[in-house]
């Protein structure tokens, strides 16, 4: 063990909430820390030991001096060691969760603080993984991590993602790269929900695919009937276009602004058996649905899944009025008895306020609602109690 003696101290300031980093809350904010010299030439990625105002020690974090959030709880057990044991020791708990929850490789592996692993993605393809290491103690450890990884999952490929906002508010660089074996040439199929998606692990958005929203493409196929016409806005590689048709859609319109993704979503209704009954319409999301409105198209499902609105608190009323304008634009579009699905991936906008949003734009709309179902971001997703950003999906359905 190294001796808590070697390693750098640095101390939060009287007004800080040292109850709350030992109750569980993992980040600690540069203002909150007496900061000198010595702590700014701590080097990014570097351990050392939080302790409270009065010098009692609270826990072991990686500290990085070029980041708002200056420190990331690693360990309440102060002499910890980053080591292999470390590491193999958490990927075995969170490797356990997901092979209880899931009878097939294709999961998030790990999620970053509640899997104990700060600032840390790793998605699951069968025998290749994606990393994205958006904290600097991550990058730092980066081989360590990855040889832990491949020991205790036995998967045969591992890439670094780097794309993404995190890392550059961590002073990281956005250079992907492949770390073991060799990246696979094509898209890989990975079977969910009783459909094929094709994941892009190296050109695709992120790891490839989004596993969290799971859970809601399995509800939405279950309000479709057989033949139903769906529509699936801001599908990315189809995911609730797809899981709708293998539960008996008739027929799904898939609408993003990315050509590459909606590709990838043709291709998945051809490895799911369902070619020619998935379509696609390139474009600006919203200028698609004035379209279809003006087009008095109507649908029996309409979900719409977009980017992050609000990614920030800054940021959060210019949210809220787009995900209101969306819920209004998609309202018209479903016909009676329908069903509408919105869904939000901003942590600065909370359920309540999202959900808001959604039922004023449906109103504005001049439609009449039932909020039938709200969901969350599946169980390979957890959330860590203290940290409300760890639960940032949320989705809502509504009949009209």
């Amino acid at each position: 063990m190294t001796e808590p003696a070697d390693r750098p101290r640095i101390r939060l300031k009287p007004k800080a909430n040292a109850r709350g980093l030992r109750h569980g809350f993992p980040w600690v904010y540069g203002n909150d820390v007496v900061t000198d010299r010595r702590t700014r030439k701590i080097p990014a990625g570097a351990l050392a030991v939080l302790e409270d105002d009065k010098r009692a020690p609270i826990a072991l974090v990686a500290v990085n001096p070029n980041s708002k959030i200056m420190c990331r709880v690693l360990d309440r057990d102060i002499t910890a060691d980053l080591d292999a044991t470390w590491l193999e020791t958490r990927l075995h708990r969170a490797l356990e969760l997901r092979e209880c929850l899931f009878d097939a490789p294709y999961y998030r592996l790990l999620h970053a603080e509640a899997d104990g692993f700060p600032g840390v993605i790793i998605d699951r393809f069968g025998a290749a993984c994606v990393i994205q290491p958006n904290a600097a103690w991550a990058e730092a450890h980066l081989d360590l991590l990855t040889d832990a990884l491949v020991k205790v999952t036995g998967v045969t490929v591992v890439l670094k993602n780097a794309s993404g906002r995190t890392r550059g508010l961590e002073g990281l660089d956005d250079v992907s790269q492949t770390l073991r074996g060799e990246a696979p040439q094509a898209p890989l199929p990975v079977p969910m929900n009783g459909a094929t998606y094709m994941a892009d692990l190296t050109g695709g958005q992120k790891t490839g695919l989004f596993y969290d929203q799971r859970l809601n493409h399995a509800f939405a196929a279950r309000l479709v009937q057989p033949g139903a016409q769906v529509l699936d806005v801001f599908s990315h590689v189809g995911g609730f276009g797809l899981a709708m048709l293998a539960g008996g859609a008739g027929q799904a319109l898939c609408v993003d602004g990315s050509a590459a993704a909606l590709d990838l979503a043709t291709q998945g209704s051809e490895a799911s058996g369902l070619a020619g009954h998935l379509n696609t319409r390139q474009g600006d999301a919203f200028e698609v649905l004035t379209q279809l409105g003006e087009e008095n198209a109507q649908f029996d499902v309409v979900i719409c899944d977009p980017p992050a609105f609000a990614p920030s608190k800054q940021a959060l009323d210019a949210g809220l009025r787009a995900y209101e304008r969306i819920a209004r634009l998609a309202a018209p579009l479903v016909k009676p008895g329908g069903y509408l699905g919105l869904c939000s991936c901003s942590h600065a906008a909370d359920l309540s306020r999202f959900r808001d949003a959604s039922s004023h734009g449906i109103g504005r709309a001049g439609r009449q609602a039932q909020l039938i179902h709200t969901g969350f971001a599946g169980p390979d997703h957890p959330q860590l109690p203290q940290l409300a950003e760890s639960g940032y999906l949320k989705a809502v359905f509504y009949r009209l």
